[in-house]
């Protein structure tokens, strides 16, 4: 039975709260549900039979960049957004060999290429009344019919000319689809926006810093537990270099319907050479929390005050219920890049956990009385201190932002993957020009303890410890998911697809998929019944920039690999490959 876009939304929109027995078998948004789990109540694959897992279905997109993101699964149809040019493919399920229904190839300028920072990725699309809706490495957001593929309607939000562009996925609450901009290394005045969902129209705009007028902050409202105050995102920069002080938002956003709340983090301050930015530098490397339907901000905690190293914080913010000392907390749980993993009250932003869940020593703890880091002097950098040696984590963060955790409702646990890398750090002066890097860094990474350069972990939110641990030889990349089954997922950056068991993280499957994977995997149920899980394998994202050698078909990349990792290439080359697999 083929079910109507209206009872489709309203599975999509209870999702967060389903239980494992009502699970609809679908994965209609980027993160399965709003509360950002990537959990799947789907339980036939588990830890019992899933060494019988192989690849069933395979489809190559034909584009060679990073594929980051997820494809969504909405009745009988998977949906898969590229990167630039950010096709859009409806695949048929009911149908062998999955065929197209049909394909949607957007107008998105070539002159993005030029701009975005870290590769030309895409994190994802939303399905909400019949409609896929997504956004374009341009600076577009559109809306596509999801039963003919016809565009709907087609919004600019984001200015190239400003070095803007789009890579993150959106979020519908209600009418209101939420978009935000990369750009931080261009030193953009960060953004978050709301469109309608009906006709593409701006609703509203708050910025991330500067005055309050222009990040919808009232002294009625706002209310932050730490660092209040009025005008505090422009009172804490340096005159008014909170004009060109970046705090992108280029990662995920969760939502809280009873609280009415959603949550996103921002990212890096600009310029990197933290001397010229005197202060906190709010609301940028910050969780923000604000109401989806006017954009009034509610509280906003900064992970990392004046933030040194390129600490974004633009990784996923999970919103569990949890038991903390004996007490239930609505908590809000976020792995920052600064490597330290932070539970929060998500009504308030209180920090009531913060530990270490990767290599750290730029600060020595974080003092749960004031929300602040315990920062080691020596790692403070700065033109004036020359090349910092040994920070750790590196700018490649204790975790990427485009990795996001999954969490099990059954183990209690949270799944992640991690970097293991450090380096030596030296800011440069820099100088601001329109839509041009605005970055002055020098910088070299090397194997943090134990030389392995990643891991996939199981963490214990509400004491801040570790359960268990897999180390990899490459920094971990892709995000992952964890199933009712007790079967954990993620890939590798040398092109391995794993399956392992939640609760001991032993290794149950792997599959060499072609490419290193950075994307985030799915399962869902196909219309025969079976459970199936889909993963996208295409090594990309701030790897095209550092893993040389992996593009046969350009001539110029010969490129030898960055030298914490020499050997990269002859384990994975670019692709761009979807992969079903099944038992």
């Amino acid at each position: 039975m083929v079910r109507s876009p209206v009872i489709l939304l309203l599975l999509s929109c209870a999702a967060a709260s389903l239980p494992a027995s009502a699970e609809d078998g679908q994965w209609t948004m980027p993160a399965k549900d709003y509360a950002a789990t990537r959990y799947s109540g789907l339980a036939q694959i588990n830890a019992q039979n899933a060494r019988s897992l192989h690849p069933l279905w395979t489809f190559s997109t034909g584009v060679l960049a990073g594929h980051e993101g997820q494809p969504l699964v909405v009745g009988e149809t998977m949906y898969v957004v590229t990167p630039w040019p950010n096709v859009l493919y409806a695949f048929d399920l009911r149908k062998e060999g999955h065929p197209l229904r049909w394909k949607y190839r957007p107008d998105v300028s070539a002159n993005a290429l030029g701009v975005a920072c870290c590769d030309a990725v895409n994190r994802g699309a939303f399905y909400a009344d019949g409609r896929i809706v997504y956004n374009l490495l341009d600076g577009h957001t559109v809306a596509v019919d999801a039963r003919s593929g016809r565009e709907l309607w087609k919004t600019a939000i984001a200015d190239l000319g400003n070095g803007e562009t789009v890579t993150m996925a959106p979020l519908v609450v209600g009418d209101r689809v939420i978009v935000g901009a990369s750009g931080g290394e261009f030193g953009i005045y960060g953004w978050l926006k709301a469109l309608d969902l009906k006709t593409g129209n701006i609703a509203w705009t708050a910025h991330n810093l500067g005055p309050d007028r222009d990040m919808l902050a009232s002294a009625g409202t706002f209310r932050p537990l730490y660092d209040g105050g009025v005008d505090v995102g422009a009172k804490s920069w340096a005159g008014d270099s909170w004009k060109t002080g970046g705090a992108p938002v280029w990662g995920w956003i969760s939502y809280d319907p009873e609280l009415d709340l959603i949550y996103y983090g921002t990212g890096n301050a600009a310029p990197y050479d933290a001397e010229v930015r005197v202060g906190d530098n709010k609301w940028s490397a910050s969780v923000l929390a604000r109401r989806p339907a006017t954009g009034e901000l509610v509280w906003a905690y900064q992970f990392t005050p004046h933030d040194n190293w390129d600490y974004d914080a633009t990784g996923a913010m999970v919103l569990v219920d949890l038991t903390i000392a004996g007490k239930p907390v609505k908590a809000l749980v976020h792995f920052d890049k600064n490597g330290f993993a932070y539970t929060l009250d998500r009504a308030t932003g209180k920090v009531l956990v913060a530990a270490q869940f990767a290599p750290v020593n730029w600060a020595k703890s974080v003092d749960l009385a004031t929300g602040r880091p315990v920062i080691d002097p020596a790692r403070q950098t700065g033109v004036s201190k020359g090349k910092v040696m040994g920070v750790c984590p590196s700018l490649e963060g204790g975790v990427s932002p485009t990795s996001p955790p999954a969490y099990s409702p059954r183990t209690h646990l949270f799944y992640t993957s991690t970097n293991n890398l450090c380096m030596d750090y030296g800011a440069m002066h820099a100088a601001h020009l329109r839509a041009t890097p605005y970055v002055g860094v020098d910088w070299a990474y090397h194997a943090g303890p134990g030389g392995h350069l990643g891991a996939f972990i199981a963490w214990d939110a509400t004491t801040g410890t570790k359960a268990w641990e897999n180390k990899e030889s490459y920094p971990s990349w892709s995000g992952a998911l964890v199933t009712a089954g007790d079967v954990a997922f993620y890939g590798t950056l040398d092109g391995w697809f794993k399956a392992v068991d939640a609760r001991s993280g032993a290794v149950l499957s792997k599959f060499k998929v072609g490419s290193g994977v950075v994307g985030n995997p799915i399962a869902y149920r196909g219309p025969d019944g079976k459970e199936y899980v889909a993963i996208y394998a295409g090594i990309g994202g701030d790897w095209s920039l550092i893993a040389g050698d992996t593009r046969s078909d350009d001539p110029t990349d010969v490129r030898e690999p960055a030298d914490f990792m020499k050997d990269i290439a002859r384990h994975t080359s670019q692709g761009g490959i979807v992969w079903i697999f099944g038992l």
